[in-house]
């Protein structure tokens, strides 16, 4: 834990790093996506933006059709609501402003509810740059609200279609100690 007199010294030396103490801790969290022990929280985003889905045809049986998702489109944000970043995929990738970057590969998902994208917890396959995402090790997905397939009808008559879902969430990551 870093003591509070040097806190504003480290978040003034590295601006939209946040070491996180606040949100649900990992207990609170499904156990399919805590992050294992020997990692340390080191940076907790906000993320707003949506979810692109296409309606398709589906590869089995022939017969179906279903919205397939293509991709996310976020900003990631600070505590203090300040852009500090983006994430997109596929494959999944979170950038900071610092020009450090993650991508990573899910390891496993929790619902959240039918109406809600499930929570997520995403091993880093690659980490860039210098600064925020530096060294990162797992990211959690928590507290997302929206980003479900559309409700809409995927059938033969509007098959190609895309729609865009909007969507909030946390993004916690982690390093390891």
């Amino acid at each position: 834990m870093i003591p509070q007199k040097w806190l504003s010294i480290v978040v003034a030396f590295a601006p939209g790093l946040l070491f996180a103490q606040t949100g649900a801790s990992q207990k609170d969290l499904p156990a399919l996506i805590q992050v294992a022990t020997g990692n340390s929280l080191v940076l907790e985003t906000k993320a707003s933006g949506t979810i692109e889905y296409r309606c398709s045809k589906a590869q089995d049986p022939l017969t179906t059709y279903k919205w397939v998702m293509v991709g996310p489109r976020a900003d990631l944000s600070d505590q203090g609501g300040e852009k500090i970043g983006d994430y997109s995929g596929p494959p999944a990738r979170w950038t900071h402003k610092d020009g450090s970057f993650v991508t990573g590969s899910q390891v496993a998902v929790s619902p959240n509810s039918s109406k809600n994208i499930p929570l997520q917890l995403v091993k880093t396959d690659v980490s860039g740059g210098l600064g925020a995402l530096t060294a990162i090790s797992y990211v959690q997905r928590v507290n997302t609200k929206g980003g479900v397939a559309p409700s809409k009808k995927c059938s033969v008559d509007n098959v190609g279609e895309k729609a865009e879902v909007k969507y909030s969430a946390e993004y916690r990551f982690w390093k390891t100690n």
